[in-house]
């Protein structure tokens, strides 16, 4: 481990020098380049640094206590020392954590896909909950978002709607958020106060590429018809609603929130090349859980992750055990504990298998 963390302080040192040459900052693509590689390193190499800083701390501390004669002083260095020595255990724990492959979709940006499930009204009212709670999230975190498809209900809840999350590492945050998201409220339509259960789905893929992904144009066809609103109702005269269909899947996205045709295409097309991507992705997933015992899940769209209790104030997140009772600050985007758990649950599980 400390050969490797040498090799990346060297090359880090060798990255800080090159990017500070005149003929690397005239060109910028190389400088770009070598500037994201050095932001990579830097929190490990800033964590080894101070490893390596401890590590002298403890060996000054030892030879003091090996010539020291004080009682009082000795003891005084051997509290230093223990304490010296949990904080360069819990420095080499993180190293390991940092050290693990990072997931090359960490840094795209998201396809966010909220669906109404079991609970008719109510469970499409909770789509709009939990809409208001990721655009809120998106807000905190300087993410931006993008409308792509919608399908709102008359009460203003959301059957279904996807969403561009735009942003550094917007995909390493939200990847979690994939499964049956479950809530326990009495609904504003029910008269007898009686707790109801009603669940939405949300599918979280990073955002795909035309280099991520190959599509043969003559697998795709494209329709195009009357976009419509509430009821069925159409919504303008023109057939700017597209709906394009991929042939050897099956796969079917629409768009029709955008008054010209090409915007509705250029949206679904991209809508279609992240969930192409994310099906080969999810193969490989699949294929890879079958060898792997500790998981934390963020794919398996039919796994319940979460529950939002709102008579009791709680939100429980059911793969790493943790309760917040704090319903209103989380549906208000307030999520970063929950996210951060399960992001260092993950890295957890993945350094166990390492060293397995």
């Amino acid at each position: 481990m400390f050969e490797k963390l040498e090799r990346i302080k060297t090359r880090y040192e060798q990255l800080s020098e090159e990017i500070a040459m005149p003929e690397v900052i005239a060109n910028q693509e190389l400088w770009r380049k070598l500037m994201k590689e050095h932001a990579d390193l830097e929190e490990t190499v800033q964590r080894y640094e101070e490893y390596l800083q401890v590590q002298q701390e403890i060996e000054t501390l030892e030879e003091l206590c090996a010539e020291e004669s004080d009682a009082e002083l000795l003891q005084m260095a051997q509290e230093e020392t223990t304490e010296a020595k949990k904080r360069r255990k819990t420095l080499e724990e993180e190293l390991k954590v940092l050290l693990l492959p990072k997931d090359p979709n960490d840094e795209k940006n998201v396809i966010l896909e909220i669906r109404a499930g079991t609970g008719g009204e109510e469970a499409a009212l909770f789509g709009a909950n939990l809409l208001r709670m990721y655009t809120r999230y998106a807000e905190r975190h300087g993410f931006r978002m993008e409308v792509l498809s919608s399908n709102p209900t008359e009460l203003g809840g959301i059957k279904e709607i996807i969403i561009s999350v735009i942003g550094k590492n917007a995909f390493s945050k939200l990847k979690y958020e994939s499964g049956v998201h479950r809530v326990q409220r009495v609904p504003e339509t029910e008269t007898s106060g009686r707790i109801h259960t009603s669940a939405a789905t949300v599918a979280v893929l990073p955002e795909a590429e035309e280099v991520d992904v190959q599509i043969n144009p003559n697998d795709v066809r494209i329709d195009v018809f009357h976009a419509s609103g509430h009821g069925g109702q159409s919504v303008n005269t023109t057939d700017s609603a597209v709906r394009v269909t991929h042939l050897p899947t099956g796969m079917i996205v629409t768009c029709q929130d955008e008054k010209s045709q090409l915007k509705n295409k250029e949206k679904a097309m991209k809508v279609l090349y992240s969930r192409l991507y994310d099906m080969t992705k999810k193969a490989a997933d699949d294929e890879y859980a079958q060898n792997r015992k500790n998981q934390i899940g963020s794919g398996d769209r039919s796994e319940r992750i979460r529950t939002y209790n709102f008579p009791q104030g709680r939100v429980t997140d059911h793969r790493i055990g943790l309760t917040l009772y704090k319903l209103d600050a989380f549906l208000d985007g307030d999520m970063d504990e929950v996210i951060e758990g399960l992001i260092y649950a993950d890295k957890e599980a993945h350094l166990k298998e390492v060293q397995a």
